[in-house]
Order: C-alpha cells, then structure tokens, then sequence
C-alpha cells in the first residue's frame, strides 16, 4: 500500500502545474492552462503530450509520442565533414511534434486525440522544421574530438562541461542546444546566445574575436528591410553569427545561411542601413563586380584558381576575419609563381584567383599585337616590362612620376580599379573595386577611343601617378605631345591618340615580348596601329629616350620613323 501511494505522488509530481512551474509557463505546456496560442479545450494534464508513465514508447523518457516514421532529409554542404543522418534519440522526439506529420494531441496513453482546438499539426512557421531538415543545423551525428581535429575551427567535445551537452551516445541532438522544458532564455535555449555565445560554445572561428561582425557596435537605423527580422539584439556584434547564419529554416540550406542569394546576407547590412558605408548601390553602377549575375555557383571548397566564372563577396572578403584594419584578413589567393596561399599578403594574389590562370576569361578589351589576359603574367618582374605590382619596376628614369612615387614603388591592383567615389578619388564612397562608373572599375576616367581630345579629365587615371605636365613637355619621349594631343600635326594625320594605343597597361609577358620591342609597356593596339607598307609592325628601343617605329597609323607610313631625342628605354614603367 505504501508502495502505491508513493507512486500516486510520483505520477501527480509528474503532471502537477505547480510543481513544474517551467514548462508551464512555457509553450510547450499544451493543456488548458498554456500560455501558448495553440492549447487543449479541456485538457488540464501538461506532460501528458510528451510523457506517460505506462505503456509508453520504447524510447526515453517514458514517451508518449510515436515516431512519425518519415524519412528525413538531412543536412549536407561541400564542406561538412560530419554525416548528419536520419534523426536519432531526442531528435527524433522533438520531430515528432517539429515536423508536421503526427497530431499534436495524437499520445499514446489516449485513445483518441487530444482536442486543441481544432490544430491538427504544428501550423507553419518557425517552429515547423517538416521533414526537410537540409536547411537545419545538423543533428543526430558523433561529435568527436576526431571530428573536431579534422574539422577545425571546432571545441574538442571532451572540454564540454556546461549546458550545451551530447547526448549520452556522444552525439549532438536537438537537446544539445534546447531546453524542452526551460524556456527562460527564448526559444528554449540552454543558455542565453547574446554575440552568439551559445554559438560559440562549439564553434571557435579563427580571426573571430576580432572581427567586425563580431565587435561592431553598429545598429540599424529603422530604414527597411529590417536586417534581424527574427532577433531582438540590436547591434552587429548582438547578432555576430547570426547576422548571416539561421540554425532552423534558413534560406540557403547550405551553410544556412539567412538568404540564398550569397550577396543578400551581406547587403543586408552593407546597404547604408547598419554599416557605416553603402556597398549595395556600388554594385548597380555601370562597371561592377557581377555579384548578382550567379546564385549558388560560390563554393568554400572550389580550388583557389576560378575556374567556374563566378563571383562574390565571399571570394574577396571572409565573413569570419575581416576587420576595419584589413578587410581582406583570412583571405586565400594565388601568389606571383601560381600557387595558391591561404592568406594573401597583397591584393592582387586576390585578383589573380579569377584573372590569373582561370580558364573561360573574357576576350581582352583591346585588341594588341601580343594577346595576354592572364594578369599573373602581365605582372611578372621577369617581364620586359610591366606596372609595378608584384614588385618595383625595371626603368630607373620615369621623370613623371608624381611623389611621393619613386622608380623603386610598388603600386596595388586598387591604385587603378577601384570606386570612382571613393578615397581614392577624393570622395566619400566606400573603398575597394565594388563597383565604378568607369570601366573596367576604374577609380578615374580613362578614355581609349581613337582619337581622343586629351585634357585631364581624359586621362585622369594615367595623370594620378605620371605628371600631367611632364607628360605634354616631352619629358621621356619627344613626340608624345603630338601624338596625344595633335599639336603641330597636319590635319589629314587625324592625331589625339589615347594612351591606351600605345601602351597596354598591365605588362607584357616575357614569354611572349622582349626589352627590345616591348619597354615601356609598349604592345599597340591593332584596331588603330596596322603594319606599314613593307607589312612590319614593331616598336624598337634604340637607347634611353629613343626609339623608332615600324607601323601605319592615322594614314602615316613609319619605316621607320624615329625619335632620336625620345622613345623609350629597355624596362618598365
């Protein structure tokens, strides 16, 4: 009898509002008394729509749900390195009400359904997970320290020791991250996740701590779309991980990330709206980085080298390191030999991931009498002659660089493409190559249509670094004022010939020109320079300053013509 009566208390404890103050208080709680929308007519017993203490599932603990019996369709991405299955444990619990297919007051210990009202299943919405779970933070798989060894960037899960636990066979569930029966800390999470710190209890990005996403103060300034539709922080670094990521329903399934289309999880904030510049309009100007022209063709395991024409943002910037100092920090690419880094040290062994040795490039936007559209190559300092990226140039003598330029500088990718409004240009817009009114993302205007009236406006991106003065005195070639301005030329000769005819402004391969023909990065343009009449069409260097031309151009016949006092000489600019 004794024996009876404790478990007639044990049972009452089991079902009593009052001694399970919790769950009562929280959704969950489905009886009659439940602060929820969803709730029974009359039901007044709060467990009974998960547990039972007789004739309950074969499944812990004392479970009074069935198992749907769906197949479940689990998350997967190119980089996960776990293998999330069918649901398994408390997982497989929480579906039973999360997925949609069973009643909620379908239990077992009830001979019919308990009636809530008329809800069947778990109406749409957030908490409805169906049976698709590919757009879910996985579960169900064994967190190992293995795992976390080959994975990096994850917690050894032996360190675990506070709320976020595995289950008792080592795997990560639903439990790990929820609550079922402590709503407390929203969403019935087992600890608050303010800057994602539940997020972090397993995840140790590297970089991350100093990251904007991860220390912004920034907060949205109340202009449509709201970038936290579904979070009550009010900061960037509130929201860190979720300012791209959503653990349930997400937008891409891969890597859930909050949208599918890669470049909305970042302009989502990058609009003007949160982060201090405007990035998103940078993108609908005239020449821009097609950011918007592929979805899903982006992928974090792709090989450095670009093969599939794509890109964006996540090919220049990593979410995880980026900072207001560098803001290509973490950042892999391809060095001047062609082989792939995981940091780049310079932004243009960035630029070459796409316009180095990737196959499927676009035509060169001049035709020359030497084809190259391989920018690594362009750049070699093996060259004849080249713009000095990777490294100083070979001419000692270029009496029109502006200072603080000298002939042993280095400039970057950025000094030429960049925003036209940016701090480049004297602007305010935002750095970096986003977008520009001039092409090919120019910061300035760079005309290369013959003729051309030459004035600084035309030629303003060659006149930031080289003088414009120098330039139209005759400083290193002696006829270069006839020949871009027209000045003392017979009308017929039809002159004002654009930089850009002469000169092609990346380099010039060694393996395709030499010091001889090719100094002063001269490669001509063939849509305006033909061969002349003995079909010969070259450039010579004769000296510093001298040179001589074999060529047709605006109806006169160079056989040659020289330029004893000026011409180039045998290096680069």
């Amino acid at each position: 009898m004794k024996y009876l009566r404790l478990l007639t208390l044990l049972f009452a404890s089991l079902y009593s509002h009052a001694l399970l103050p919790g769950v009562a208080d929280t959704k969950h709680n489905l009886s009659v008394s439940g602060p929820g929308s969803i709730k029974a007519i009359s039901e007044q017993q709060i467990c009974i729509f998960c547990h039972t203490p007789h004739n309950s599932a074969p499944m812990s603990p004392l479970w009074n749900r069935a198992s749907s019996g769906s197949a479940y369709t689990p998350y997967s991405s190119s980089t996960v390195i776990a293998s999330p299955g069918q649901p398994t444990g408390s997982s497989m619990l929480c579906l039973s009400c999360h997925d949609g297919t069973i009643a909620l007051g379908n239990v077992l210990s009830k001979p019919t359904p308990i009636d809530l009202n008329g809800i069947t299943t778990l109406p749409s919405g957030a908490n409805l997970l169906d049976t698709d779970l590919s757009d879910d933070h996985p579960v169900s798989f064994d967190f190992t320290s293995g795992l976390a060894s080959q994975r990096g960037e994850l917690v050894n899960p032996s360190t675990l020791s506070g709320p976020v636990k595995l289950d008792n066979s080592g795997q990560m569930q639903c439990t790990s991250c929820h609550d079922p029966h402590d709503d407390s800390n929203g969403k019935f999470l087992v600890m608050q996740n303010s800057a994602s710190a539940l997020c972090q209890v397993c995840h140790i990005k590297n970089f991350w701590s100093q990251t904007e996403h991860s220390i912004s103060a920034s907060s949205w300034d109340g202009i449509n779309p709201d970038p936290w539709p579904n979070s009550s922080e009010a900061t960037v670094a509130g929201n860190a991980c979720e300012n791209c990521h959503t653990p349930h329903n997400a937008g891409s399934s891969e890597r859930i990330l909050n949208y599918q289309a890669e470049e909305s999880n970042c302009l989502s904030c990058h609009n003007g709206h949160v982060a201090d510049q405007d990035i998103e309009t940078e993108f609908n100007k005239f020449a821009r980085h097609p950011i918007f022209d592929t979805t899903g063709t982006h992928d974090p395991a792709e090989a450095a080298v670009v093969n599939s024409r794509h890109v964006e943002c996540v090919d220049c910037h990593n979410p995880h390191a980026a900072n207001g100092t560098d803001p290509l920090n973490g950042v892999r690419g391809i060095n001047q030999q062609g082989s792939e880094i995981s940091q780049v040290n310079n932004p243009h062994e960035l630029c070459y991931r796409c316009h180095g040795d990737s196959l499927n490039k676009p035509s060169a936007r001049t035709t020359r009498q030497i084809a190259q559209t391989n920018v690594r190559l362009e750049f070699d300092t093996a060259n004849p002659s080249y713009h000095p990226v990777a490294g100083p140039g070979k001419n000692s003598n270029v009496p029109s660089l502006i200072a603080p330029l000298t002939t042993n500088s280095t400039i970057s990718c950025l000094d030429c493409h960049n925003n036209d409004s940016g701090p480049g240009a004297n602007g305010s817009g935002p750095n970096g190559p986003h977008g520009s009114t001039y092409e090919p993302i120019l910061e300035r205007q760079y005309l290369t249509q013959d003729p051309t009236t030459e004035s600084a406006a035309a030629y303003a991106l060659c006149y930031k670094c080289h003088d414009r003065n120098s330039i139209l005195g005759n400083d290193s070639f002696s006829r270069h004022n006839f020949h871009i301005t027209g000045a003392g030329a017979r009308p017929f000769y039809g002159l004002r010939t654009p930089c850009n005819v002469c000169h092609d402004p990346h380099g010039i391969s060694a393996t395709q020109g030499n010091s001889t023909n090719n100094s002063k990065l001269i490669n001509f343009d063939t849509s305006v320079v033909s061969p002349n009449s003995a079909g010969i069409l070259r450039y010579e260097s004769t000296g510093t300053f001298a040179g001589q031309c074999y060529l047709s151009c605006h109806g006169r016949n160079h056989n040659p013509a020289t330029y004893p006092g000026g011409g180039g000489g045998h290096g680069g600019f």
